[in-house]
């Protein structure tokens, strides 16, 4: 079966993970953001020098962060080929691991663009910076300011690996979910 694998990305607090409960309520499969889960473990273990930036750019190894990431999301990838449904949601895809990397100076190895190239997303949908719902938490540390940069990042990452990205405009969950459900 050819499961469709469709992306739901953008900056921090743009509504990505409201929409991913949205979807999974209706019944759809959603995988999960893993980067909340990275951070805050980064932070019990004092890997996170300070919270007021992204955690990318303050672990004590940031390749190594990033190139867990990039396999976790690629472990979902795969997990996403078996499933007995013909749709499935992420909430971020492999590419956004080399939108955050360029975001924030860091060098990024050949190998992380080879593998965001074979692992294909069907459909990406990008949620542009809502200043209205923008909050920092626990695991967010961006600056609505960088949320913006991050936006345009991941915008490009995308389209330069030859995506057609769809941007999901602003409103509230119900009317972005139908959006995005129409879309497809």
């Amino acid at each position: 079966m050819n499961i469709k694998k469709i992306v739901i990305t953008g900056g921090p607090a743009t509504g990505k993970t409201t929409i991913i409960n949205n979807l999974k309520f209706k019944g759809y499969t959603c995988f999960e953001e893993i980067v909340r889960k990275l951070t805050s473990a980064a932070i019990d273990v004092e890997d996170i020098k300070n919270t007021y930036s992204n955690p990318i750019e303050l672990v004590a190894d940031s390749e190594k962060f990033n190139q867990t990431l990039l396999d976790m999301r690629i472990a979902d990838f795969v997990k996403s080929q078996t499933l007995p449904n013909d749709i499935c949601f992420f909430d971020r895809g492999t590419p956004d691991v080399l939108a955050y990397m360029t975001c924030f100076g860091q060098p990024i190895q050949q190998s992380f663009v080879d593998l965001c190239k074979s692992h294909v997303y069907d459909f990406i949908f990008l949620l542009p910076p809502w200043e209205l719902i923008f909050t920092q938490d626990a695991e967010r540390f961006e600056t609505f300011s960088q949320a913006n940069k991050i936006y345009l990042q991941l915008k490009k990452t995308y389209s330069d690996l030859g995506y057609q990205v769809i941007e999901v405009p602003i409103g509230d969950v119900e009317k972005r979910v139908e959006f995005i459900l129409k879309s497809l």
